[in-house]
Protein backbone atom coordinates (compact mmCIF):
# COMPACT_ATOMS: atom_id res chain seq x y z
CA UNK A 1 0.00 0.00 0.00
CA UNK A 2 1.01 3.76 -0.96
CA UNK A 3 2.08 6.10 1.77
CA UNK A 4 0.00 8.48 0.26
CA UNK A 5 1.84 11.61 1.71
CA UNK A 6 3.06 14.00 -0.63
CA UNK A 7 5.69 15.40 0.28
CA UNK A 8 5.75 18.63 -1.73
CA UNK A 9 2.90 19.79 1.07
CA UNK A 10 4.59 22.18 3.14
CA UNK A 11 4.34 20.58 6.49
CA UNK A 12 5.64 16.92 5.15
CA UNK A 13 8.48 19.14 3.28
CA UNK A 14 9.52 21.15 6.62
CA UNK A 15 9.09 17.40 8.81
CA UNK A 16 11.90 16.23 6.09
CA UNK A 17 14.29 19.29 5.83
CA UNK A 18 13.33 20.82 8.48
CA UNK A 19 13.71 19.11 11.51
CA UNK A 20 16.47 18.65 14.04
CA UNK A 21 16.01 15.00 14.67
CA UNK A 22 16.49 14.36 11.05
CA UNK A 23 19.67 15.98 10.04
CA UNK A 24 21.29 13.57 7.67
CA UNK A 25 18.07 14.57 5.47
CA UNK A 26 18.86 17.78 5.40
CA UNK A 27 22.49 17.80 4.70
CA UNK A 28 21.75 14.70 1.20
CA UNK A 29 19.46 17.56 0.12
CA UNK A 30 21.96 20.72 0.44
CA UNK A 31 24.56 18.66 -0.79
CA UNK A 32 22.89 17.60 -3.73
CA UNK A 33 21.34 21.45 -4.31
CA UNK A 34 25.38 22.80 -4.08
CA UNK A 35 26.92 20.04 -5.62
CA UNK A 36 29.41 19.27 -2.30
CA UNK A 37 30.75 22.63 -2.54
CA UNK A 38 31.65 23.05 -0.31
CA UNK A 39 30.83 19.64 1.14
CA UNK A 40 28.55 20.46 4.02
CA UNK A 41 28.58 17.84 7.63
CA UNK A 42 26.56 19.60 9.88
CA UNK A 43 23.84 21.84 9.86
CA UNK A 44 21.36 23.40 12.46
CA UNK A 45 17.84 24.33 11.83
CA UNK A 46 17.09 27.66 13.09
CA UNK A 47 13.26 27.52 12.77
CA UNK A 48 12.13 24.35 13.82
CA UNK A 49 8.63 23.51 13.18
CA UNK A 50 6.26 23.95 16.38
CA UNK A 51 3.32 22.21 16.04
CA UNK A 52 1.39 23.73 18.76
CA UNK A 53 1.32 26.90 17.18
CA UNK A 54 1.42 25.86 13.66
CA UNK A 55 -2.31 24.23 14.94
CA UNK A 56 -3.51 27.67 16.00
CA UNK A 57 -2.11 29.31 12.59
CA UNK A 58 -2.63 27.70 9.82
CA UNK A 59 -1.28 30.24 7.89
CA UNK A 60 2.57 29.55 8.97
CA UNK A 61 4.70 30.06 6.06
CA UNK A 62 6.71 26.71 6.56
CA UNK A 63 9.89 27.47 4.91
CA UNK A 64 13.44 26.00 6.60
CA UNK A 65 16.35 28.11 7.66
CA UNK A 66 19.14 27.15 8.69
CA UNK A 67 22.95 26.82 9.35
CA UNK A 68 25.96 24.63 8.00
CA UNK A 69 29.07 24.34 9.82
CA UNK A 70 30.57 27.23 8.20
CA UNK A 71 28.06 29.38 9.01
CA UNK A 72 26.25 29.55 4.82
CA UNK A 73 22.61 30.75 5.98
CA UNK A 74 19.97 28.67 3.94
CA UNK A 75 16.41 29.35 3.37
CA UNK A 76 14.55 26.20 1.85
CA UNK A 77 11.05 26.76 0.40
CA UNK A 78 8.48 24.92 -1.46
CA UNK A 79 5.98 26.28 -4.02
CA UNK A 80 3.22 24.48 -5.85
CA UNK A 81 2.29 27.26 -7.77
CA UNK A 82 4.38 30.42 -9.18
CA UNK A 83 3.01 32.77 -6.84
CA UNK A 84 3.52 36.96 -8.04
CA UNK A 85 6.57 38.13 -8.41
CA UNK A 86 8.38 35.69 -7.41
CA UNK A 87 11.79 36.18 -8.78
CA UNK A 88 11.59 39.24 -6.26
CA UNK A 89 10.34 37.45 -3.86
CA UNK A 90 13.55 35.28 -3.60
CA UNK A 91 15.69 37.62 -3.87
CA UNK A 92 14.24 39.58 -1.39
CA UNK A 93 14.78 36.51 1.01
CA UNK A 94 18.43 35.94 0.42
CA UNK A 95 19.36 39.39 0.64
CA UNK A 96 17.19 39.84 4.10
CA UNK A 97 18.77 36.51 5.49
CA UNK A 98 22.19 38.40 4.28
CA UNK A 99 21.86 41.61 6.14
CA UNK A 100 20.72 39.45 9.63
CA UNK A 101 24.20 38.96 9.91
CA UNK A 102 25.12 42.30 10.30
CA UNK A 103 24.91 43.54 13.98
CA UNK A 104 26.59 45.70 16.79
CA UNK A 105 30.45 45.56 16.04
CA UNK A 106 30.30 43.42 12.94
CA UNK A 107 32.12 43.76 10.04
CA UNK A 108 31.58 43.31 6.15
CA UNK A 109 34.12 40.56 6.34
CA UNK A 110 32.15 38.09 8.45
CA UNK A 111 28.94 37.83 6.40
CA UNK A 112 28.74 34.82 5.34
CA UNK A 113 27.15 33.48 2.13
CA UNK A 114 23.28 33.61 2.18
CA UNK A 115 21.69 30.92 -0.23
CA UNK A 116 18.07 30.61 -0.89
CA UNK A 117 16.59 27.33 -2.38
CA UNK A 118 13.34 27.09 -3.41
CA UNK A 119 11.81 23.70 -5.11
CA UNK A 120 8.80 25.14 -7.58
CA UNK A 121 6.23 22.52 -9.06
CA UNK A 122 5.82 24.81 -12.05
CA UNK A 123 7.86 25.69 -14.37
CA UNK A 124 9.41 29.31 -14.39
CA UNK A 125 12.20 29.61 -17.55
CA UNK A 126 10.67 27.46 -19.72
CA UNK A 127 13.14 28.16 -22.53
CA UNK A 128 16.04 26.38 -20.58
CA UNK A 129 15.51 22.76 -20.35
CA UNK A 130 17.86 21.94 -16.69
CA UNK A 131 15.47 21.58 -13.68
CA UNK A 132 18.28 22.51 -11.40
CA UNK A 133 19.34 26.86 -11.95
CA UNK A 134 21.87 28.23 -9.88
CA UNK A 135 21.85 32.44 -10.14
CA UNK A 136 24.20 34.59 -9.08
CA UNK A 137 25.87 37.50 -8.77
CA UNK A 138 28.31 37.76 -12.07
CA UNK A 139 29.27 40.25 -14.98
CA UNK A 140 27.09 39.00 -17.54
CA UNK A 141 29.63 39.84 -20.75
CA UNK A 142 32.61 37.49 -19.32
CA UNK A 143 30.86 35.69 -16.79
CA UNK A 144 33.19 37.04 -13.84
CA UNK A 145 31.48 35.95 -10.58
CA UNK A 146 31.46 39.26 -8.06
CA UNK A 147 30.80 37.12 -4.73
CA UNK A 148 29.19 33.88 -4.21
CA UNK A 149 27.57 35.32 -0.94
CA UNK A 150 24.31 35.83 -3.03
CA UNK A 151 23.02 32.27 -3.69
CA UNK A 152 19.38 31.72 -5.80
CA UNK A 153 18.91 27.44 -6.17
CA UNK A 154 15.66 26.55 -8.01
CA UNK A 155 14.90 23.58 -9.20
CA UNK A 156 11.78 23.37 -11.43
CA UNK A 157 10.32 19.63 -10.44
CA UNK A 158 7.73 19.43 -13.93
CA UNK A 159 11.40 19.07 -15.82
CA UNK A 160 12.31 16.08 -14.25
CA UNK A 161 10.74 13.03 -16.31
CA UNK A 162 11.50 10.21 -14.22
CA UNK A 163 12.93 6.71 -16.06
CA UNK A 164 10.38 4.24 -17.00
CA UNK A 165 12.32 1.30 -15.92
CA UNK A 166 12.77 0.09 -12.67
CA UNK A 167 16.73 0.77 -12.00
CA UNK A 168 18.21 3.25 -8.94
CA UNK A 169 18.60 6.38 -9.62
CA UNK A 170 21.47 7.73 -8.63
CA UNK A 171 21.97 11.17 -9.37
CA UNK A 172 21.37 13.45 -6.12
CA UNK A 173 19.47 16.38 -7.82
CA UNK A 174 17.24 13.59 -9.98
CA UNK A 175 16.94 11.45 -6.97
CA UNK A 176 14.96 14.07 -5.07
CA UNK A 177 12.87 15.24 -7.75
CA UNK A 178 12.35 11.38 -8.17
CA UNK A 179 11.38 11.40 -4.28
CA UNK A 180 9.26 14.54 -4.40
CA UNK A 181 7.12 13.40 -7.47
CA UNK A 182 6.74 9.87 -6.83
CA UNK A 183 6.72 9.00 -2.80
CA UNK A 184 3.03 9.57 -2.20
CA UNK A 185 2.12 7.11 -4.88
CA UNK A 186 4.98 4.25 -3.83
CA UNK A 187 5.13 2.03 -0.98
CA UNK A 188 8.13 2.07 1.33
CA UNK A 189 9.75 -0.89 0.14
CA UNK A 190 9.29 0.85 -3.83
CA UNK A 191 11.05 4.01 -2.51
CA UNK A 192 14.09 2.23 -0.92
CA UNK A 193 14.44 0.37 -3.86
CA UNK A 194 14.59 3.46 -6.29
CA UNK A 195 16.23 5.62 -3.78
CA UNK A 196 19.10 2.68 -1.89
CA UNK A 197 20.80 6.55 -0.36
CA UNK A 198 20.11 5.67 3.64
CA UNK A 199 19.27 9.88 3.45
CA UNK A 200 15.66 8.36 1.80
CA UNK A 201 14.87 5.53 4.02
CA UNK A 202 14.96 8.42 6.88
CA UNK A 203 12.85 10.25 4.81
CA UNK A 204 9.97 7.37 3.90
CA UNK A 205 10.42 7.28 7.40
CA UNK A 206 9.11 10.75 8.35
CA UNK A 207 6.54 10.01 5.38
CA UNK A 208 5.05 7.02 7.30
CA UNK A 209 5.05 8.78 10.67
CA UNK A 210 3.11 11.63 9.44
CA UNK A 211 0.63 8.92 7.70
CA UNK A 212 0.50 7.03 11.22
CA UNK A 213 0.33 9.14 13.40
CA UNK A 214 -3.46 10.97 14.24
CA UNK A 215 -1.99 14.33 15.28
CA UNK A 216 0.41 14.22 12.69
CA UNK A 217 -1.47 13.37 9.78
CA UNK A 218 -4.64 16.03 10.92
CA UNK A 219 -1.76 18.82 11.18
CA UNK A 220 -1.23 17.36 7.58
CA UNK A 221 -4.76 17.23 5.96
CA UNK A 222 -5.36 20.84 7.50
CA UNK A 223 -2.60 21.53 5.42
CA UNK A 224 -3.20 20.04 2.16
CA UNK A 225 -6.70 21.13 2.30
CA UNK A 226 -5.60 24.89 3.19
CA UNK A 227 -3.50 24.40 -0.31
CA UNK A 228 -6.15 23.44 -2.17
CA UNK A 229 -8.84 26.33 -1.33
CA UNK A 230 -6.25 28.48 -2.03
CA UNK A 231 -5.20 27.27 -5.34
CA UNK A 232 -9.09 26.36 -6.44
CA UNK A 233 -9.76 30.22 -5.15
CA UNK A 234 -6.55 31.50 -7.66
CA UNK A 235 -8.46 29.30 -10.25
CA UNK A 236 -11.63 31.01 -10.10
CA UNK A 237 -9.96 33.83 -10.03
CA UNK A 238 -8.15 33.42 -13.51
CA UNK A 239 -11.74 31.93 -14.45
CA UNK A 240 -13.57 35.22 -13.80
CA UNK A 241 -10.80 37.84 -15.00
CA UNK A 242 -10.90 35.61 -18.63
CA UNK A 243 -15.02 35.74 -18.28
CA UNK A 244 -14.94 39.51 -17.70
CA UNK A 245 -12.44 39.70 -20.44
CA UNK A 246 -14.28 37.71 -22.64
CA UNK A 247 -17.60 40.14 -22.09
CA UNK A 248 -15.21 43.20 -22.51
CA UNK A 249 -14.35 41.72 -25.72
CA UNK A 250 -17.72 40.79 -27.08
CA UNK A 251 -18.92 44.52 -26.18
CA UNK A 252 -15.58 46.28 -27.67
CA UNK A 253 -16.35 44.08 -30.57
CA UNK A 254 -20.03 44.90 -30.96
CA UNK A 255 -19.27 48.68 -30.56
CA UNK A 256 -16.53 48.38 -33.20
CA UNK A 257 -19.13 46.30 -35.36
CA UNK A 258 -21.71 48.73 -35.30
CA UNK A 259 -19.23 51.86 -35.62
CA UNK A 260 -17.88 49.34 -38.69
CA UNK A 261 -21.48 49.10 -39.98
CA UNK A 262 -22.33 52.94 -39.96
CA UNK A 263 -19.19 53.95 -41.72
CA UNK A 264 -19.77 50.53 -44.64
CA UNK A 265 -23.35 52.22 -44.83
CA UNK A 266 -22.04 55.75 -45.18
CA UNK A 267 -19.93 54.63 -47.70
CA UNK A 268 -22.35 52.52 -49.56
CA UNK A 269 -25.44 55.74 -49.51
CA UNK A 270 -22.80 57.52 -51.27
CA UNK A 271 -21.90 54.67 -53.75
CA UNK A 272 -25.31 54.78 -54.69
CA UNK A 273 -26.05 58.42 -54.85
CA UNK A 274 -22.71 59.03 -56.71
CA UNK A 275 -24.14 56.15 -59.24
CA UNK A 276 -27.64 58.22 -59.66
CA UNK A 277 -25.87 61.22 -60.55
CA UNK A 278 -23.12 59.87 -63.07
CA UNK A 279 -26.30 58.15 -64.45
CA UNK A 280 -28.50 61.30 -64.84
CA UNK A 281 -25.99 63.26 -65.69
CA UNK A 282 -24.54 60.71 -68.83
CA UNK A 283 -28.53 61.21 -69.88
CA UNK A 284 -28.58 65.28 -69.91
CA UNK A 285 -25.06 64.75 -71.89
CA UNK A 286 -26.50 62.19 -74.26
CA UNK A 287 -23.56 59.78 -73.25
CA UNK A 288 -23.97 56.29 -73.36
CA UNK A 289 -22.43 54.16 -70.68
CA UNK A 290 -19.64 51.86 -71.86
CA UNK A 291 -21.00 48.00 -71.85
CA UNK A 292 -18.68 46.66 -70.38
CA UNK A 293 -19.34 48.98 -66.94
CA UNK A 294 -20.03 48.02 -63.76
CA UNK A 295 -20.79 51.19 -61.83
CA UNK A 296 -21.24 49.39 -58.77
CA UNK A 297 -17.83 47.68 -58.82
CA UNK A 298 -16.16 50.80 -58.51
CA UNK A 299 -14.52 52.53 -55.85
CA UNK A 300 -15.74 56.55 -54.62
CA UNK A 301 -12.68 57.74 -56.00
CA UNK A 302 -13.28 55.74 -59.36
CA UNK A 303 -16.82 57.29 -59.72
CA UNK A 304 -15.55 61.03 -58.75
CA UNK A 305 -13.43 61.02 -61.22
CA UNK A 306 -16.00 59.74 -64.03
CA UNK A 307 -18.63 62.82 -62.55
CA UNK A 308 -15.75 65.05 -62.80
CA UNK A 309 -15.30 63.92 -66.43
CA UNK A 310 -19.02 64.49 -67.59
CA UNK A 311 -19.34 67.79 -65.92
CA UNK A 312 -16.50 69.09 -67.71
CA UNK A 313 -17.76 67.69 -70.99
CA UNK A 314 -21.03 69.90 -70.17
CA UNK A 315 -19.39 72.57 -69.42
CA UNK A 316 -17.47 72.72 -72.32
CA UNK A 317 -20.73 72.33 -74.32
CA UNK A 318 -22.61 75.13 -72.28
CA UNK A 319 -24.88 72.77 -70.63
CA UNK A 320 -24.04 73.19 -66.99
Amino acid sequence: MSIGIDPLVDFACKKLLGSPEHPAITLHFLNAVLDGAPKITEVEILNPIIEKEFDEDKYSILDVRAKDQLGHRFNIEIQRTKPTALRERLTYYVATQLVEQIGTGSDYADLRPSIGICILDAILFRHIPDLHLDFRLMNAKHRLALTDHLQIHLLELPKYSPPSHNEAVTHPIEQWCYFFQQADELTAEEIIRRLPDPAFSEATGVLEMISRDPDQRRLYEERLKFERDVRANLDFARQEARQEGLQEGLQEGRQQGRQQGRQEGLEVGKREERIRTIKMLREIAGIASPSNENLSNLSLDELALIEQDIQQRLRKRGLQ
